[in-house]
C-alpha cells in the first residue's frame, strides 16, 4: 500500500494547479480520495467537524443496498427458471442464453432448484444493467466536474446502485443509458450537484423512462426475464400488486398467495424491490448508522396503516383494492424499498424531526390512494417520492416558523 501512496502523491502534481494535466484533476482526487481519506484538514478550532464523511455515507448506504442487490440477482433468475418451458431452452435467443448453453456443461444455469444457477442466470441481466449505468452516469459526474472545476461526489455510487434496482430485468440497455443520463443531468447536475437538487436522481431517470417508454416498464411482460413464446403456458408475468388490482371480485388473487411468499420476495417485481426482508436490513443498517431517519420510516409507517385501515372500513362494491389490508401493502411493490432507500434520501427529505416525521405520513398515505383510487396504476410509491420531494422544503419552513413563534411566545412570557 506504500507503493500505491507513493505513486499517487508522485503524480499529484501534475494534477495540481498549473499542472499539464490540471483540467483532469477531479479524476485523480476521485481515484485518491476513494483509496485514501482526504489529505484536507480544518486547521482552526471555529470548525466543528463529524466523524463521518460524504464517502463513508455513501458507502454506508451501498453496504445497507447490499442484500437487495444481491437478492436482485438470484431472484431474478429464480422468476426467469420457473417461467421457462424446458422444451424451449435450447432454442432461446441473445447473447445471455448462448453464455449460460456454455456454462450448462458446469452446472443447469435453467434450474429453478439449485440457487446458483437462479445467481448465475439473474446475474446476466443485472450486472450489465449496473455497468452500463455506471459507466454512462459516472461520464457525466466526470465531465460536469470537470467543468464546473471542482470533486467528483461519491453520491453517484449510491445512484448508480438504486437505480438498476428499480428496473425490470428485461429493460433494453440503451434506455439504461438514457434514464441514467436524464436523471443525472435534469435530476441533479442543472440545481448545481450533489445537495442541491430537489428530486431524486435514481427515481427521476425511472419515471423518466416509465412515461417516455412505459411498454418496457409497466404492464405484465416486463418482469420476469423470459419472452412469453418461450414460457409455460400457466405462467403470467403480472407483479402481485397488479393482480390485486385487475380483480372485481376482492383480492382473490392474493388469497392463494403466500405472505412469506412476498415478504423474501419470490415474486416478480423490479429486480431489488421484491425481497421486503432484504429491505427491512437495509433499512436497519441505516437506522443503526444513523445515515437514514428512522422518523421517516416510521412516518410512512404510520400513513401506510392509517390510509389503508381507514379505506377498508369505507369499502366499495367496484374496487378490490379497498379491501387490501396494510400488510399486504407493505410487502407489495415499491414499498419496502422506497420506505428504506428513497423516501430517507438525506438530500431530497425534509430535515427538521417533525417535518420528516410529516413528510413519511404523506408518502405512506399517498401511495395508499394512488394504489387504491387508481388502481390502473397500482404502484405509486415512485411518484409519491418524487412528489413529497417537492415539499419538503415547504414543509420544513413551515415546521420552522412554527417553531420561531413558540420560542417567541415563551420568552414574552
Amino acid at each position: 500500500m506504500k507503493f500505491l501512496r507513493h505513486l499517487l502523491d508522485k503524480q499529484a502534481k501534475l494534477f495540481e494547479k498549473g499542472g499539464t494535466l490540471e483540467r483532469l484533476s477531479p479524476l485523480w482526487e476521485a481515484t485518491d480520495a476513494f483509496l485514501y481519506t482526504s489529505g484536507k484538514v480544518t486547521d482552526g478550532p471555529s470548525h466543528v467537524r463529524d466523524a463521518i464523511d460524504l464517502k463513508r455515507l455513501m458507502v454506508t448506504v451501498v453496504v445497507a443496498l447490499t442484500p437487495c442487490t444481491l437478492w436482485a440477482m438470484y431472484n431474478t433468475g429464480l422468476q426467469a427458471n420457473l417461467a421457462l418451458d424446458p422444451s424451449t431452452v435450447m432454442s432461446l435467443p441473445g447473447w445471455r442464453h448462448a453464455i449460460l448453453r456454455i456454462i450448462a456443461v458446469l452446472i443447469d444455469p435453467y434450474s429453478a432448484a439449485n440457487p446458483l444457477a437462479c445467481f448465475v442466470h439473474g446475474a446476466l441481466y443485472f450486472l450489465p444493467v449496473y455497468i452500463v449505468t455506471l459507466a454512462v452516469g459516472g461520464a457525466w459526474e466526470v465531465l460536469f466536474a470537470i467543468v464546473r472545476k471542482h470533486e467528483i461526489s461519491e453520491g453517484f455510487l449510491v445512484t448508480s446502485l438504486l437505480f438498476p434496482l428499480i428496473l425490470p430485468a428485461t429493460i433494453p440497455l440503451w434506455q439504461v443509458a438514457l434514464g441514467i443520463s436524464f436523471g443525472i443531468v435534469i435530476g441533479k447536475e442543472v440545481f448545481g450537484g450533489v445537495g442541491m437538487n430537489i428530486l431524486n436522481p435514481a427515481l427521476t431517470a425511472r419515471a423518466f423512462l416509465f412515461f417516455a417508454y412505459p411498454a418496457q416498464i409497466s404492464g405484465d411482460k416486463p418482469w420476469v426475464a423470459v419472452p412469453a413464446e418461450y414460457a409455460v403456458d400457466t405462467f403470467s408475468g403480472a407483479t402481485w400488486l397488479a393482480q390485486a388490482a385487475a380483480t372485481a371480485s376482492g383480492h382473490a388473487p392474493l388469497a392463494d398467495a403466500s405472505w412469506l411468499h412476498a415478504v423474501l420476495g419470490l415474486i416478480p417485481g423490479s429486480m431489488g424491490e421484491t425481497s421486503t426482508l432484504c429491505c427491512l436490513i437495509g433499512a436497519a443498517v441505516l437506522v443503526l448508522t444513523q445515515v437514514g431517519s428512522w422518523r421517516i420510516m416510521a412516518g410512512v409507517v404510520a400513513g401506510t396503516v392509517a390510509t389503508s385501515l381507514f379505506l377498508n372500513t369505507v369499502g366499495s362494491e367496484t374496487n378490490a383494492m379497498f379491501a387490501v389490508p396494510f400488510w399486504w401493502h407493505i410487502v407489495l411493490g415499491g414499498w419496502a424499498f422506497g420506505t428504506a432507500f428513497m423516501a430517507t434520501d438525506p438530500v431530497t427529505a425534509c430535515y427538521t424531526d417533525t417535518g420528516r416525521l410529516i413528510y413519511g405520513f404523506c408518502i405512506g398515505a399517498l401511495v395508499i390512494l394512488v394504489r387504491v383510487v387508481n388502481p390502473a396504476y397500482p404502484e405509486g410509491m415512485m411518484l409519491v417520492v418524487l412528489l413529497m420531494n417537492g415539499f419538503s422544503p415547504l414543509i420544513d419552513y413551515f415546521v420552522v416558523r412554527a417553531n420561531i413563534k413558540r420560542r417567541m411566545a415563551r420568552n414574552a412570557a
